[in-house]
């Protein structure tokens, strides 16, 4: 299964916002089995986001967006993927009663607050998703995300992105699997052990220095055998201190 990651938001590209959803989800996706093919981010911008949303949910098997959901002025995504599917934004019954219910909630834990500031929240803006997706009610905050066709969408918030993405996270799989080797050889000294697995087996390597802890070796592909075999081979001929 290939997957690619769409992050939407002008704070991330200005530096003003770590891109950890990207991160997060590219780690639980390979962990999944699945191979992320794409991870890319653009600026809040619908025309863009919905071309790259229909340009890609025709070349991956899933496309995974985070950011720009929401009900503000720059919230454009929920727009954009419905663009991409030539749909309308639709108010869910279930979406809107949550949405309605969140907002309460908040009312009655922070009573300082909304007396001290106006708080008139457009409640549809905030429940509209593309007609005919999939809702995933947000147990983490006010915006709910989406499924629709093979496109998940999922506000920014790392932690609410991480509970909607929980719903679905069985919806992603695949074959790939890795075997991590852990060495204190500089990397210079890895090219020849390197360059023969790949010749050895039918899988991918990594070679990751780092300057304040061991390097690293990771082996991947979609036979486990394969990749066992390729772990071991190495293991003849690299000094591995661990593996994972």
């Amino acid at each position: 299964m290939e997957v690619a990651i769409l992050t939407v938001g002008d704070e991330v590209l200005a530096g003003d916002t770590e891109n950890a959803n990207a991160t997060w989800l590219a780690g639980r996706l390979t962990d999944a089995g699945a191979t992320v093919a794409r991870i890319l981010t653009i600026p809040d911008d619908r025309q863009l986001v919905a071309e790259t949303v229909r340009e890609w949910a025709e070349e991956f098997d899933a496309v995974v967006v985070t950011g720009g959901l929401g009900g503000t002025h720059d919230d454009v995504t929920a727009d954009a993927v419905a663009d991409a599917f030539d749909r309308d934004l639709v108010v869910d019954d279930a979406v809107r009663e949550d949405v309605i219910a969140t907002v309460a909630a908040y009312r009655d834990e922070n009573p300082e607050e909304v007396a001290a500031h106006d708080l008139d929240l457009d409640v549809d803006a905030w429940a509209a998703l593309p007609d005919g997706s999939r809702p995933l009610v947000n147990p983490e905050g006010l915006c709910p995300g989406c499924v629709l066709g093979n496109v998940y969408a999922f506000p920014g918030v790392p932690a609410e992105m991480r509970a909607l993405f929980e719903q679905v996270a069985d919806e992603f799989g695949g074959d790939v699997v890795s075997r991590t080797l852990y060495t204190p050889q500089p990397e210079a000294s890895l090219l020849d052990a390197v360059a023969g697995v790949r010749e050895e087996f039918d899988v991918t390597v990594g070679s990751y220095p780092a300057t304040d802890e061991r390097n690293r070796l990771k082996v991947s592909g979609s036979d486990p055998e394969a990749v066992a075999a390729a772990a071991a081979w190495l293991r003849e001929r690299v000094e591995v201190v661990a593996e994972e």
